[in-house]
């Protein structure tokens, strides 16, 4: 009996087979697009109801430049698993090797946080807006556009979780196969019903764990800051400073890809970052949750940053911006502090 299903064969990364169109980048136009839509829903009925849509603009254009330059910046120097480009540093947005043209693969989620931080911060520090009232709003959309930039993986086939014997178990076409000389992968490919012959290579079924990331980081994550936290901080705004929402989002999502990257298998290149378990090998299989990955210590960081978040908005006192008319535009808001 067949325990798994196949990678279905119809999913394309290509929009249009003939032109260079990835569904990737649409997937993350779209998640910027909807975050957009959902902060300037904020703007006309919360308390950023001063920020123009100029300046919204604006506040994106920093935060996704950012985004793309931090995201890029974590992958190459905490990612590659070498120091090439801690010693080569301007090899970093090189998009060329060995004379063709290879773009700029490889970003970091985590990288992509902390540039999107500093683009916010270097946004309200010009243009005279509080970061924390900026991050609230911003974050309380980021969940559901998130979703789609993970279906962009899951199209791309890429990011495949570890192997497993449950029925939820996919086959992804580029994960790499294993030995069927190794005993545990035939063991696994008799308790899943595939067939093998001695001594040839088999392609194992995995965690559709993008999918797990889209559900739980994605729109359960949404719909818990959205329904849940904002009106909880939008009630509490006459007591306290911003900054909950954030940190209920840097917690809930530090929480959520913590326990995520058990079913997903860590970068071959790294391997464990602390590997306390009896077993380390293969990594393709989870053996002990002593064994914790790069993005698992990121995700620990984010955790107490999202603690420091909360306890920052209960000790801070709240501001209040007066209200701008549409019709005075985006110079009055910028000329008053924030």
């Amino acid at each position: 009996m067949q325990m798994y299903v196949d990678f279905p064969s119809w999913i394309s990364p290509y929009v249009v087979p003939f032109l260079p169109v990835r569904w990737y980048a649409l997937m993350y136009i779209v998640a910027f697009t909807i975050t957009y839509i959902l902060f300037r829903y904020q703007c006309n009925h919360g308390e950023l109801n001063r920020m123009s849509a100029d300046d919204s603009l604006t506040l994106f254009c920093y935060g996704i430049g950012f985004l793309i330059i931090g995201a890029r910046v974590f992958s190459t120097l905490f990612y590659d698993g070498t120091w090439y480009y801690w010693t080569h540093p301007w090899m970093i947005f090189w998009p060329f090797r060995n004379g063709r043209f290879i773009g700029l693969p490889g970003m970091s989620y985590h990288g992509g946080v902390v540039g999107c931080i500093f683009g916010g911060w270097l946004f309200a520090r010009k243009y005279k807006y509080r970061l924390m009232d900026v991050a609230d709003h911003v974050i309380a959309a980021i969940p559901l556009g998130y979703t789609f930039g993970r279906l962009g993986n899951f199209i791309n086939g890429e990011l495949w979780g570890r192997v497993t014997t449950h029925g939820i178990g996919m086959v992804f076409p580029d994960a790499p196969a294993f030995s069927t000389d190794i005993e545990w992968v035939r063991q696994v490919a008799d308790k899943v019903g595939m067939s093998y012959t001695s001594g040839s290579f088999i392609n194992l079924p995995r965690h559709p764990s993008q999918l797990y990331e889209a559900l739980f980081e994605g729109v359960l994550l949404w719909l818990v800051l959205w329904f849940v936290i904002r009106p909880l901080a939008v009630r509490r705004s006459s007591k306290n400073g911003p900054g909950i929402v954030s940190g209920a989002y840097f917690i809930g999502y530090g929480l959520a890809r913590f326990v995520i990257e058990y079913f997903r298998e860590p970068d071959s290149q790294l391997g464990f970052i602390i590997a306390l378990g009896k077993e380390t090998e293969p990594t393709a299989l989870f053996k002990s949750v002593l064994n914790i990955s790069m993005g698992q210590i990121f995700c620990l960081l984010m955790i107490l940053a999202g603690i420091a978040m909360i306890i920052y908005a209960l000790k801070t006192k709240p501001v209040t911006y007066p209200k701008t008319s549409k019709s005075k535009g985006n110079s009055n808001a910028r000329k008053r502090k924030g």
